[in-house]
């Protein structure tokens, strides 16, 4: 396997990108205990945050279901929404949160013209899988009760896994309006494929995958989870529709691709989109890059395809809400 020019493959814009997000979060930032992954990536993402569009609030909001008492924060720029997004965050499953991906989420409400719930699901070590997955999974229920069932599925990274598992969940009287899953990791096999040809890319290494997969399995072996793993699963059959979004210089490349693949095999709808040149993360680069605004534009249309056309008032407020 030929050894990526990535001189070549990536542009200008995104080694800016690059230099500017290594600054905050260096390559060995994993090697960091816990607390100091943290520090870092809030510092980082405090450093690329962007202002909330004016016309959208925010609602802090305590989800309780499934005895479960799940935060969430609930964006809107428009009174009735005909649907809400699940928004679920990346960072390994280790790091981020609320702040992380406000500025996302604000702008996604903006934009979409759709309520969007963000969850603050528990990370790990200290609550390994499957922690994370039962929070969402509360989540989306209480999300689904407030809105008819008109729920539409998001999510970066370890929250594209985490999207992804509740699809596959959901296939019953629950189902998701659909999902967009960007540059998810869903399980891949990390000796074959990306994994091996990106091994060492800008942003996230094939290293830095195993690292989380061990941290959120607390070293257990559950490769053959779906919920863990989304493409261990034997049965894709009958999935809300998928659309996935991979950066072509990304280790977890091929899992977008290649569960894209089996659901369109098991008879289902899904879509790959491999962004060239892009890198793991690129979310962050929507205002400086302009191949990640093109695939920002490509996600939010995405987002509004699953959307229903009538509009629905949405309750998703509740007595121990909270706006900004």
């Amino acid at each position: 396997m030929s050894i990526p020019d990535y001189n070549t493959l990536i542009d200008a814009e995104t080694w800016q990108f690059i230099r500017d997000t290594e600054a905050h979060y260096p390559p060995d930032t994993a090697d960091l205990d816990v607390p100091g992954q943290r520090a870092r990536y809030d510092a980082m993402c405090a450093a690329f945050r962007q202002p909330r569009p004016e016309s959208v609030i925010s609602t802090d909001v305590n989800a309780e279901r499934d005895g479960l008492v799940v935060p969430v924060r609930v964006y809107r720029s428009t009174v009735f929404a005909p649907a809400a997004v699940l928004y679920l965050h990346g960072g390994g499953f280790v790091v981020g949160g609320f702040d992380s991906h406000d500025d996302v989420c604000a702008e996604l409400a903006e934009r979409t013209g759709l309520a969007v719930v963000a969850v603050d699901y528990r990370l790990c070590p200290e609550h390994p899988h499957p922690a994370a997955f039962a929070d969402v999974l509360a989540a989306y229920r209480w999300t689904f009760d407030h809105v008819d069932g008109r729920v539409i599925l998001a999510g970066d990274s370890a929250g594209g896994c985490l999207a992804a598992a509740l699809g596959q969940v959901l296939r019953g009287s629950q189902r998701p309006l659909g999902q967009v899953l960007i540059y998810p990791g869903l399980g891949g096999d990390t000796d074959s494929g990306s994994y091996q040809e990106h091994s060492d890319a800008p942003m996230l290494s094939r290293n830095d995958v195993l690292y989380y997969n061990r941290v959120n399995s607390a070293g257990r072996d559950l490769s053959q989870d779906p919920t863990f793993a989304p493409l261990a699963a034997k049965d894709l059959a009958n999935l809300s529709p998928v659309v996935a979004f991979s950066a072509d210089c990304d280790p977890l490349r091929d899992d977008a691709r290649d569960y894209c693949e089996r659901v369109t095999l098991a008879g289902g709808d899904a879509t790959h989109i491999n962004e060239a040149g892009l890198v793991h993360g690129y979310l962050r680069a929507r205002h400086s890059v302009a191949r990640a605004a093109q695939s920002f534009e490509r996600i939010i249309e995405a987002i509004k395809s699953f959307a229903p056309p009538d509009e629905l008032p949405a309750d998703l407020s509740a007595p121990n809400a909270a706006s900004d």
